[in-house]
């Protein structure tokens, strides 16, 4: 009888948990609506660059124009780590700002991120919801979304465009995954926790040890651990953190490399931050202002296994109500230093938020964040970005790498612009996913930041084309490229496929001004492609077209 009286009130106690937090949980509660008629013609989508930073808007149709009246946040990224300029970004996607019901949005590009294809949501028209994407050693993409029930299920895909591979992942509000792509025996372990209280099963983790085939039985992590990540140290340790009651905690397992072995937490630590996570004030008023952060450093370096834990924290000791805090481990999680801030700011008053950490190859570690200290006394933030290359001990000044823009335009019937942002690093410098409104809603954007101020990225070089049209696109028979050229030159006109392959290659002679190029696609197989155009000296231009 006792045992019943204590599992009623148990069920009692979740059930009241629950119904305390339903305004800031990932359920459904509008319909679908279909996109609002538009009026005006499309506008191109957002981009700019300068010597620090490359952006351009993800979300754009298939000329590369905004679309409008929708609203796309909460983005993730996946990189292959055999051929980089394979890239893919999933999001909450909203196609009807009148509407919260929300879709599996994904965007893939083949060029480093200089064009991008939005694809159709991953099982259009079913609610889904924290998108979190990562890739395999092999670079096949998995992209874990959460659908209505809480349940989770982990699409995968080589190609980019088939994502009809899924598996049911157990699962619960607010999911993150992480893939170990270490030169160990747990290489290819997936595994993914979540918000314990919030979950289709008791507990709030998962692991698959067989590829993406199956995902063990839920396990606790910590109880009521939840807002956070996880992150492998380089012999395939498996860290997570997170916010458990109004702190902070890190935890470690090691059992968790051996599929035959239960997963056992052998290291729990609270590290403070001087102050609790910063949530659903301000900037972002019905959701998180970033969730807690861990990278692991796997360089060769005498950094080899830092770990960096980093956290939007409204503080306790001097009333900011959101400051970008970091800790340190230099011991396998088993202590940890002092937190302190990320950034310059010397107000007390200005908002640090949705941050991002990562650790480059070289052991360079990468922190984004959005800050609103160029307009105090607002929300209007700009894009942040600093880097140490001595394992957290020295920072680089702090770099505005965008104009400000306003959060709170184009909510979708949700006060929000979503709960975070993904970094991931390469030696030269980070990628980013993010979301702002420079076009008057909310918009995904893909980033490449250099980490040397002082160096233009030689990643994405300036063109000397001006502008290349596309039309019709997408094309059945013949489509015909509008080329701008800025003077009389050599170029090489390349196509390629979703592999990377080139298909076609032509040469032309451009001259200055306006000239028109044709292309017979007759015999080519349905789907994507990149076109290239590439001058005698290197300058690049790129389109995305697609043979129907």
């Amino acid at each position: 009888m006792k045992n019943l009286l204590f599992a009623f009130c148990l069920v009692l106690f979740t059930v009241s948990l629950a119904a305390q937090q339903v305004p800031y949980h990932e359920t459904k509660d509008h319909d679908y609506m279909a996109p609002m008629i538009e009026i005006s013609p499309r506008q191109p989508g957002h981009s700019f660059r300068n010597e620090s930073i490359f952006t351009t808007q993800v979300n754009v149709d298939i000329n590369g124009n905004n679309i409008p009246n929708d609203a796309a946040n909460e983005p993730s990224l996946g990189i292959d780590p055999t051929n980089p300029s394979r890239m893919v970004i999933g999001w909450r996607q909203f196609d009807n700002i009148a509407s919260n019901f929300r879709q599996a949005g994904i965007s893939v590009t083949m060029d480093q991120g200089e064009s991008w294809l939005n694809l159709p949501p991953i099982e259009a028209g079913l609610f889904r919801s924290d998108p979190v994407l990562a890739t395999d050693v092999n670079g096949r993409f998995y992209y874990n979304s959460l659908a209505e029930n809480f349940d989770c299920d982990v699409f995968s895909s080589d190609n980019l465009t088939d994502w009809s591979d899924k598996t049911f992942a157990q699962g619960g509000d607010k999911q993150w995954m992480v893939i170990d792509n270490t030169d160990n025996a747990s290489q290819g372990h997936i595994y993914a926790f979540w918000k314990d209280f919030l979950s289709v099963c008791p507990g709030g983790f998962t692991r698959s040890t067989d590829g993406n085939q199956s995902y063990e039985d839920c396990s606790f992590v910590s109880s009521g651990l939840q807002r956070g990540t996880m992150a492998i140290g380089p012999d395939g340790e498996l860290y997570a953190c997170g916010q458990l009651g109004p702190g902070f905690r890190v935890l470690r397992s090691d059992s968790a490399r051996d599929p035959n072995t239960e997963v056992v937490w052998e290291t729990e630590i609270a590290t403070p931050m001087k102050g609790e996570l910063a949530q659903r004030a301000g900037p972002n008023p019905s959701g998180m202002l970033g969730q807690v952060w861990i990278a692991v450093d796997h360089s060769e370096n005498e950094t080899r296994g830092n770990a960096y834990l980093l956290a939007p924290v409204s503080r306790s000791d001097n009333g900011d109500p959101a400051d970008m805090m970091m800790s340190i481990s230099r011991d396998g999680g088993q202590t940890w230093t002092e937190a302190f801030k990320i950034g310059a700011d010397a107000s007390t008053a200005n908002w640090q938020w949705f941050g991002s950490v990562s650790v480059a190859p070289n052991g360079r570690v990468d922190v984004t964040w959005l800050d609103s200290r160029d307009n105090p006394g607002t929300v209007l933030s700009s894009l942040y970005y600093t880097f140490s290359t001595d394992g957290g001990e020295t920072w680089a000044d702090d770099r505005r790498l965008s104009e400000a823009f306003d959060p709170h335009l184009g909510w979708p019937q949700q006060n929000k612009i979503g709960d975070y942002f993904h970094v991931i690093s390469d030696d030269e410098g980070a990628h980013l996913a993010w979301a702002a409104t420079f076009n008057g809603e909310q918009d995904i954007y893909y980033s490449y930041i250099t980490a040397n101020p002082d160096v233009l990225s030689t990643r994405f070089p300036e063109t000397t084309i001006a502008t290349v049209a596309l039309a019709p696109n997408p094309a059945k028979d013949l489509i015909q490229l509008t080329i701008q050229s800025e003077l009389s030159q050599n170029i090489n006109l390349l196509v390629y496929d979703l592999d990377g392959k080139p298909i076609h290659q032509e040469n032309h002679k451009l001259i200055t001004g306006e000239q028109q190029i044709s292309l017979n696609c007759t015999e080519w197989i349905p789907g994507p492609y990149w076109i290239t155009l590439e001058s005698a000296k290197g300058q690049v231009s790129k389109k995305v077209m697609v043979v129907r």
